[in-house]
């Protein structure tokens, strides 16, 4: 295991390769495509470095989810569906390195061919290449997966969709995508789509009735069996394809990987102590600290593993909604941050284990420098200085509590922001000239008793300062509908970034997405600054500017005081069966999606 990210290939090799970007574009077919630079691997790898091509086959893995699902259908907006779901029923024409921050290998597609800006893309089908019920994947299925999911699926594929000029196949195998725009990084994305098969939504209405439908795909698992709301089984199937794909050697080596639902985070933990969940991810330092003593776990047949990764913290905490006026001034943001005691919070939750999220790239190179703006960063912010808000270009750092439960000095600076801004206490009331309380409501899920815990916390010192703010708790559904409609005011928020950020990028904070129903722009960031500082990390063609803007953006973002920020999990805490085994390298991106289980194990001592 690496302890930092310029070890052994890492982000080193990645420094190198940005700078070779502009005359390494692919002229002809080859087995990958890496965003800069080329593939690490050799066409002829056999297998990716962190899989173990010699696993045995066999065992399951029962994992918890808090909550419930009425769709397993990922690919459309209706319905709540398992998140799990959609990385293991949908294939894709490439299949994205977990050891390279952005670089894809054949899956689906034997080749991939790029113009020599990336203007176009050109993907061959493997031959071999079929559905689970035995149908072949065709250009036609590709060209339709596309196009509707692109004009009738998920909002977060009609970004890619609409860069596309044309579409069109060039071969019995080969099909050619063109783009309307300048971004490096569309060519990779059309690898990263889902192919879906046309012949199952023949004659239904895709948007509409596609929540009955269990989508046929070409993948390792396959539904096996489900109940509505408590579990789903996937498993192997024998059948598939691409067993001998190098991309997949070792990987899906689980007989059965099973989904069990429960009302919320108490009984899914009982679950795991009782032997029905054989694998849990912790969240709560505290409880990985003082909970994990139970019978199995002292037996030695479940066990403990903290597994380090060198991704970005991304952001996690409560966002503020800055379509709502209430929040659209940023000393009131600042003041609700401050407000917020996160040392104390974090003493009562974790015994002050887990360091805070300083940003939304911190705990990675992409990470904005504490202290004033320098260099190639600061040149790409005085282009928007009207945008910026305070400390952007002159550095900015969360406020820090004495960490007492009163918090009597950030209270203090907590209430000269709110008078700043137009709001000051009359008879114990936080109230503006007009004589209006500061009323907002916390938007909640069901089963999170952790946010409701550390919400109550800061419910006293919002009293502290005037401000009674209530709480609203709704099951899945109806979470999802209020926050796809961005029904609340503050709400938990949880945004994972990579360290490959790209067109993502738009869809997260993007101004053309703030109206955008069901789109992931939760707090409603309207910038021009940001927007400009995503076109240039999509545009850089050197290490450089791809590093200045990342780190450029982060700076806006962090000082824009959309989120109060919570803890940073930079160790993954797992405990699981002792007999489900992981190779011994473990990749960069760490405990991530598609590590487990998809290059876990079976192997009883």
């Amino acid at each position: 295991m690496r302890s930092q990210i310029f070890a052994r290939t890492g982000l080193a090799a990645i420094a190198v390769s940005l700078t070779l970007g502009v005359t390494s574009a692919t002229a002809e077919p080859a087995h990958g495509i890496a965003m800069y630079g080329e593939p690490e691997l050799p066409p002829d790898f056999v297998a990716l470095p962190y899989a173990n091509p010699d696993a045995p086959v066999g065992g399951r893995i029962v994992e918890a989810n808090v909550g419930t699902f009425d769709s397993l259908n990922p690919y459309i907006r209706k319905g709540n569906v398992p998140w799990q779901i959609r990385f293991y029923i949908g294939e894709t024409l490439m299949g994205r390195s977990l050891d390279e921050p952005f670089t894809l290998y054949g899956l689906l597609a034997e080749s991939i061919e790029t113009g020599p800006n990336r203007e176009w893309v050109e993907f061959t089908l493997r031959p071999e290449a079929e559905f689970s019920d035995g149908s072949p994947v065709t250009v036609e299925d590709v060209i339709w997966s596309f196009e509707t999911l692109g004009t009738e699926g998920n909002p977060r594929y009609a970004s890619f969709w609409s860069a596309v000029e044309s579409l069109e196949q060039t071969g019995e195998r080969t099909v050619r995508f063109t783009f309307n725009t300048d971004n490096r990084e569309l060519a990779l994305l059309a690898g990263m789509r889902p192919i879906l098969k046309k012949a199952q939504f023949e004659g239904l209405d895709f948007a509409e009735e596609g929540d009955s439908v269990v989508p046929i795909a070409s993948s390792p698992y396959v539904i096996d069996d489900y109940e509505m709301g408590r579990f789903v089984s996937l498993r192997r199937n024998p059948d598939y394809w691409g067993w001998d794909v190098p991309f997949r050697a070792g990987s899906f080596n689980i007989e059965e990987y099973r989904l069990e639902f429960f009302g919320d985070e108490t009984a899914a933990f009982e679950a795991f102590k009782a032997g029905e969940v054989t694998t849990t991810r912790e969240f709560s330092g505290g409880r990985w600290q003082t909970q994990y003593d139970f019978p199995a776990i002292q037996s030695g047949e479940y066990v403990k593993e903290e597994i380090a990764h060198e991704r970005p913290s991304g952001m996690t905490g409560f966002v503020m909604n800055t379509r709502n006026p209430l929040f659209q001034d940023w000393q009131v943001r600042e003041a609700l941050i401050t407000v917020f005691n996160f040392e104390f919070i974090n003493d009562a939750m974790t015994g002050g284990a887990q360091p805070r999220i300083t940003s939304y790239f911190s705990n990675s190179p992409l990470s904005m420098d504490h202290g004033p703006a320098e260099g190639r960063v600061l040149e790409l912010l005085e282009q928007y200085s009207d945008d910026l808000l305070p400390g952007a270009i002159e550095g900015y750092d969360l406020p820090v509590s004495d960490g007492s439960e009163r918090n009597r000095a950030g209270t203090a600076r907590a209430l000269e922001l709110f008078e700043e801004a137009g709001w000051t206490i009359e008879d114990g009331v936080m109230q503006n000239e007009e004589g209006e309380p500061f009323e907002f409501d916390i938007l909640l899920e069901q089963g999170g008793s952790e946010n409701s815990s550390i919400i109550d916390m800061y419910l006293q010192s919002l009293e502290r300062v005037g401000i009674e703010a209530s709480v609203t708790t709704v099951d899945d559904a109806q979470y999802t509908e209020r926050t796809d409609l961005y029904d609340f005011d503050m709400t938990y928020f949880r945004r994972a970034l990579s360290l490959s950020p790209g067109t993502e990028q738009y869809l997260y904070w993007g101004s053309e997405y703030v109206d955008e129903e069901a789109g992931r722009n939760l707090m409603g960031v309207s910038s021009p600054a940001v927007d400009g500082l995503v076109d240039t990390l999509l545009t850089a063609t050197d290490s450089e500017d791809f590093y200045a803007a990342a780190k450029a953006l982060d700076r806006v973002l962090t000082t824009g005081r959309y989120v109060i920020p919570i803890y940073q999990w930079n160790v993954s805490w797992l405990a699981h069966d002792a007999a489900l085994k992981h190779p011994e390298t473990i990749p960069i991106m760490g405990d991530t999606t598609n590590w487990l289980p998809d290059y876990w194990w079976y192997e009883e001592d």
